[in-house]
């Protein structure tokens, strides 16, 4: 997830985009496309993140049909991995976590970060031209991202394109496929206006892809002969690495044929269950943390959910709904959240110290808000992290605190006690007036 100084009204509509969606035109299949697509859930956290080349490894490895390629860091890597390959033609892809770089700029000038050529002695001047530079594109912070890896692979053409995903459906209780033979484009724009070209297929978990189920699905995809049955082997294979990475989501777009008769995983985005990461470790080690908000992955490590964003009051709350709220309070007071933080449930007095630690670390923190409603959450455990956390970082931002549920009255005796200039509020309106006012004042 890349959010760094995201604005809040940005934030609020990436959210909500889903819920905003005009369902009722929605057939269940577009429904089900219309989930798959939602780019936040209601619990922000922090996705696994894979480069474009680590996906394709992954999916090589599990016998999908993907474009030869090799990762080159430097010129002279990139230039033997060409005259390696010996491609026709080769495309040469600048590798970070943001959508259009074939549209990007780098910071020296050189236009593009996806770029093709038939000749292998023009690929590692391409590569040099990219590689230490920063990419922009519309995905990226205003600065770009610095490229550090590219990406050398032989080009393929396209007869036809095809869309391809299997995901973990609700409805459903378990995977589904769904494909359309309409791919290479917005899956979204295809389920609003044509519908009948999506087709799911749900997958018993008991005994997985069937060939029947697979050929049924590559027929839908309009395959034609030999084409059919080596689609639904990729299919099969497919569901092979969507359940062996324990992943909620593949989505290969687009999955197409070639002239000479090949069906290639041209592009995917492999999603991944984070409560699998004990059992997943291999997967898990791939994470590229090089363009996270330093912050982020720092909160990461101690297990918190944090997300900067561009405001002066940081927030550390207990549970997503709660701390979308406390930010829509202090908005509707007048103020500007500097992050979301959702302690979770189950914090220590430790975790809530490092919460402090990390929301401080934002120079644009003029005073902190602390929203808790304590069910699993120990008002007590939370009041002692916060004197902790207080008394040994000296903190000079004014501080203020609503505390409710399970144990609130120890946790105020314990913020009574500390000496601390601390503020207390009686409910959310107040801690969000008294937090905006403690900037004026």
């Amino acid at each position: 997830m890349r959010m760094t100084l995201l604005s809040y009204e940005n934030y609020k509509m990436a959210t909500c985009r889903s819920l905003l969606r005009p369902i009722s035109r929605l057939a269940s299949q577009e429904l089900l496309l219309a989930k798959q697509a939602t780019v936040l859930t209601a619990t922000p956290a922090r996705w696994l993140n894979l480069q474009e080349y680590q996906s394709k490894k992954l999916m090589h490895d599990f016998n999908l049909n993907v474009q030869r390629f090799k990762v080159a860091e430097n010129a002279k890597e990139a230039d033997a991995a060409a005259h390696e390959m010996k491609c026709r033609e080769y495309v040469i892809k600048a590798q970070i976590l943001a959508g259009g770089r074939g549209k990007g700029t780098f910071s020296n000038g050189y236009k593009g970060g996806v770029h093709l050529t038939q000749d292998p002695k023009a690929v590692g001047p391409m590569v040099e031209q990219m590689v230490g530079n920063k990419l922009t594109t519309k995905q990226t912070p205003a600065g770009g991202v610095l490229v550090q890896k590219v990406m050398v692979a032989e080009s393929y053409d396209i007869d036809r394109e095809t869309y391809l995903a299997i995901l973990l459906d609700r409805d459903h209780g378990g995977p589904v496929i769904v494909g359309s033979p309409a791919g290479g484009m917005d899956i979204e724009d295809v389920a609003d206006k044509t519908p009948e070209l999506i087709f799911t297929e749900p997958i018993d978990i008991l005994t997985g892809v069937t060939h029947a189920q697979a050929m049924k699905m590559a027929k839908n995809l309009n395959f034609k002969g030999p084409l059919q049955e080596q689609a639904a082997g990729q299919i099969i294979n497919l569901y092979d690495l969507f359940k062996s990475v324990d992943a909620t989501q593949v989505e290969i777009n687009p999955f197409g044929e070639t002239p000479e008769g090949r069906v290639v995983c041209f592009d995917a985005k492999i999603n991944f269950d984070d409560n699998a990461q004990f059992r997943q470790k291999e997967v898990f080690a791939l994470d590229d943390m090089t363009e996270t908000d330093a912050r982020e992955a720092d909160a990461t490590n101690w297990n918190l959910n944090y997300i900067g964003m561009d405001g002066n009051i940081a927030c550390l709350v207990n549970g997503a709904g709660l701390a979308m709220a406390t930010m829509d309070i202090i908005k509707l007071n007048g103020g500007v959240p500097a992050n979301f933080l959702d302690v979770g449930g189950n914090v220590s007095e430790t975790q809530v110290k490092e919460a402090f630690r990390i929301i401080s670390s934002d120079e644009n923190v003029k005073a902190i808000l602390v929203n808790i409603f304590g069910g699993i959450v120990n008002c007590a455990t939370i009041a002692n992290g916060i004197t902790n956390a207080c008394q040994s970082m000296h903190l000079t931002v004014p501080l203020v605190v609503r505390l409710a549920g399970t144990n609130v009255d120890a946790g105020k005796k314990i913020l009574a006690d500390s000496g601390l200039p601390i503020t207390s509020a009686e409910d959310l309106d107040d801690a969000a007036k008294k937090a905006v006012a403690s900037l004026i004042g």
